[in-house]
């Protein structure tokens, strides 16, 4: 059943995942109940958007802390003065194929402890393209069949950032003078942790499935090789259509995503325009396994 908002315009913009709140002012300082009933609609619909805003760094870290303290992200260079926000930025000129977020991800999976969620502000738009896409990972889960669900609810995976952000990670700088954004590997690239496939979500109760493409290395106790075909299947299945929600940005816009139950993929189809668009990104706690 669809919650009754008295305070704030919820209007879903997908079946399964997100949905855009509208005439809400980010700069506001909001009563209790306003915000009360935007986090039931991050809860309700796991992304949910704003569009129309203008936020200065400090509005932007101030909104998002309402959500809970900021981390600074490693291995990206964060705006200058601001070191819990990160520049997710792309030149015109830049001759890189490589596209930040470009594949299916939650963000930082491969911390100990991982984000609860994540706050992106558009500032600069292609005129085409450059559209985020989430998944639904309580819904990817429901779906599975009951025997397949019973296997994963035992299983943990083990994830790492050396695929992305180690010696030869896809997104270390190379010598693109035009490239905007600062990419470095560093101390931890190459290091692992090990989460549960499914984790109960602290807010909601529900199960989620939690392995992605970026991230997930192979399950505990095996091989990489061993690991493949049930993981290029979760992988697969997980970002099926119907799990999904696209949003076309415009300058002005936010997002505000809960990485315990989504996954996301920035499109990468706007080669010669300008792209800037900012991230904070909310502290979060270890992932609750499935008590069997």
């Amino acid at each position: 059943m669809t919650h009754q908002y008295k305070f704030i315009d919820v209007a879903p913009i997908a079946g399964s995942i997100g949905a855009e709140i509208k005439n809400v002012s980010l700069t506001d300082d909001f009563s209790t109940e306003v915000f009360d009933e935007i986090t039931h609609a991050f809860h309700e619909h796991a992304v949910i958007f704003f569009r129309g805003q203008e936020l200065t760094p400090e509005q932007h870290k101030s909104f998002s802390r309402r959500f809970g303290d900021l981390l600074e992200v490693p291995f990206v260079k964060a705006l200058e003065g601001h070191p819990e926000i990160l520049p997710v930025t792309r030149a015109a000129k830049e001759t890189s194929k490589r596209n930040f977020g470009g594949l299916w991800h939650s963000d930082m999976s491969y911390a100990a402890t991982p984000p609860l969620g994540s706050v992106l502000y558009s500032k600069v738009i292609p005129p085409v393209g450059g559209d985020t896409m989430w998944t639904n990972m309580y819904v990817a889960f429901e779906r599975l069949s009951p025997a397949m669900k019973n296997m994963l609810e035992g299983l943990n995976a083990v994830h790492s950032p050396v695929k992305s952000y180690g010696s030869n990670g896809v997104l270390i700088n190379n010598a693109d003078p035009a490239h905007k954004m600062d990419i470095q590997t560093g101390e931890g690239a190459d290091t692992e942790v090990i989460h549960p496939v499914v984790r109960i979500h602290p807010a909601t109760g529900r199960k989620a499935l939690y392995v992605n493409s970026t991230y997930t290395l192979r399950f505990e106790g095996m091989t990489e090789e061993e690991s493949a075909p049930l993981l290029n299947f979760l992988f697969s299945h997980c970002v099926r259509p119907e799990f999904t929600c696209r949003f076309r940005w415009t300058p002005g816009a936010v997002a505000v995503w809960d990485n315990r139950c989504t996954q996301h993929l920035a499109m990468n189809d706007y080669q010669g325009f300008d792209r800037e668009l900012y991230r904070t990104t909310i502290v979060g706690d270890r992932p609750i396994p499935v008590q069997k």
